[in-house]
C-alpha cells in the first residue's frame, strides 16, 4: 500500500501501488488538497489516483457570537477544513441559518461527508433534536434544528448542547482523557456544564443536566441572581465597567483601564482585564477573584453531588491563567466542597482550544449516528 499525506497528520488515501501512476513533469507541480483548494506540497512528479477519498464528518458550532464549521475524519484527528463566521450583535436565528446553510451545503457537495454533528449554544430536546431555548439569540426557541439540517443536507444529524459537546471532546481527546468520570464546565460570555461518564454524555431526562451557571448562590438575594450573572465573562467586565463609570473611583488605575479600552467602556473585555490583572491592576484582580469565588462555589456543588475524578475548566475566562483565575477558583472549591471529597479530584484547564465544540459535535455524530446506526 502507498499512503499519500495530503493534509494534517493521519489523513490521506491508501491505495495499492498498481493503482498509482507516476509521470515525469516540469520541475514544479502541486498536489492540491481537495477540501481546501490549497497547495499542501510541491513535487517533481505528477500522479493520478484512481480511488475514493477517505470519508469525513462535519461538525458545526452554533453560538451567540461565532459559528464554526469543520471537517475531520473523527477520533480527535485535526480538522482538514475549518470555517469561522462572526455573528454580528443583534443577529437573529434566521441570520445564523442563512449564514450556515450555503457553507455546509458546499462542504457536503464537495466532500465525502458521512454524518453531521451540531453543538448548539442552548438546551436541546434530546428526543426531537429541537432547540428548547436560546438565551442569547432570538428566534431559536422551539426550532427543529436536527430536522432542518437533515432535510437540507440529506444526511443523518446529531444535535447536542455546546457545553456537552465540548465536555465530550475533552473527555475523549483532551484534558479529561483517561478518566472514567469527567465534569466539564466552561466560563465565557455564559457558564455551562457537562457530565461525561465512560466517554458518554449524561444529559438527564430533559437534556439539560450539569448547568451549574443557573445555580443560585444566595437565597437571601431578592434579585435571584444565578452564578452566570455573577461569574461569567460578561459579569466580570460589567463589574469593572460600573467602577469606571463612578466619578468617585477615578484614579491612575482606572485611567489606565480606560486607556486600554480606548476610552470606550463598552469595549472593555475580559482579555483586557486579564492583561491588566497580570500587570498588577488590583481592580481587575478583584473582579476575577470575586467571580472565581462564586464559580468555585458552583463547582463545589457539582463535585459534592457527582464526585467526578476530574473537573475540566474551559472557556475564554479560564485563559486568564493560573494565578489570576485557577488559584482563587481552587481555593473556593476547597472551601465549599463536601469535606470527605477534598483531595479526591483534580481541577485542570481544558486542552483543546477554540475547536473543542466542533471536535465534540463530530464525536457526538460518531456515537449517535454511526455507532448506533
Amino acid at each position: 500500500m502507498v499512503r499519500f499525506q495530503l493534509g494534517p497528520a493521519g489523513y490521506g488515501w491508501e491505495l495499492p501501488e498498481s493503482r498509482v501512476k507516476f509521470e515525469e513533469v516540469p520541475r514544479t507541480a502541486f498536489l492540491i488538497w481537495p477540501l481546501q483548494s490549497t497547495a499542501w506540497a510541491s513535487f517533481n512528479k505528477q500522479f493520478s489516483i484512481c480511488g475514493e477519498r477517505k470519508s469525513v464528518l462535519l461538525g458545526i458550532e452554533i453560538g451567540g457570537t461565532k459559528l464554526q464549521l469543520g471537517l475531520s475524519p473523527g477520533g480527535g484527528e485535526p480538522m482538514v477544513r475549518l470555517e469561522r463566521i462572526a455573528v454580528p450583535p443583534g443577529a437573529n436565528a434566521e441570520w445564523i441559518r442563512n449564514a450556515i446553510l450555503p457553507v455546509v451545503q458546499e462542504m457536503v457537495r464537495n466532500n465525502p461527508v458521512r454524518a453531521v454533528g451540531v453543538g448548539f449554544g442552548g438546551p436541546i430536546d434530546p428526543t426531537s433534536g429541537s432547540v428548547v431555548r436560546s438565551h442569547q439569540v432570538s428566534g431559536w426557541d422551539g426550532f427543529p434544528l436536527r430536522q432542518w439540517l437533515e432535510d437540507s443536507l440529506g444526511l443523518p444529524v446529531a444535535v447536542g448542547n455546546d457545553a456537552d459537546c465540548a465536555g465530550l471532546a475533552e473527555a475523549l481527546f483532551g484534558a479529561g482523557r483517561g478518566f472514567r468520570f469527567v465534569f466539564y464546565t466552561n466560563v465565557g460570555s455564559g457558564i455551562g456544564g457537562a457530565i461525561i461518564i465512560n466517554g458518554q454524555i449524561y444529559s438527564g431526562s430533559k437534556g439539560i443536566a450539569g448547568e451549574i451557571g443557573h445555580l443560585r448562590p444566595d437565597l437571601c438575594d431578592d434579585r435571584q441572581e444565578d452564578v452566570e450573572a455573577r461569574a461569567s465573562g460578561w459579569a466580570i467586565a460589567n463589574r469593572v465597567r460600573r467602577e469606571l463609570l463612578n466619578p468617585g473611583s477615578l484614579n491612575s488605575e482606572t485611567a489606565e483601564l480606560l486607556r486600554a479600552c480606548g476610552g470606550k467602556i463598552e469595549e472593555l473585555s475580559t482579555e483586557i482585564l486579564a492583561k491588566a490583572a497580570r500587570e498588577g491592576s488590583r481592580l481587575a484582580q478583584q473582579a476575577f477573584e470575586q467571580a472565581a469565588w462564586v464559580y468555585g462555589w458552583a463547582i463545589a456543588q457539582a463535585v459534592t453531588l457527582l464526585a467526578p475524578e476530574v473537573v475540566v475548566v474551559g472557556g475564554g475566562v479560564a485563559q486568564a491563567g493560573e494565578e489570576i483565575w485557577f488559584r482563587p477558583l481552587r481555593a473556593s472549591v476547597d472551601r465549599y466542597v463536601f469535606p470527605p471529597l477534598r483531595g479526591t479530584f483534580r481541577i485542570v484547564p481544558a486542552a483543546l482550544g477554540q475547536e473543542v465544540v466542533v471536535h465534540g459535535a463530530i464525536a457526538l455524530a460518531q456515537q449517535q449516528v454511526l455507532q448506533q446506526g
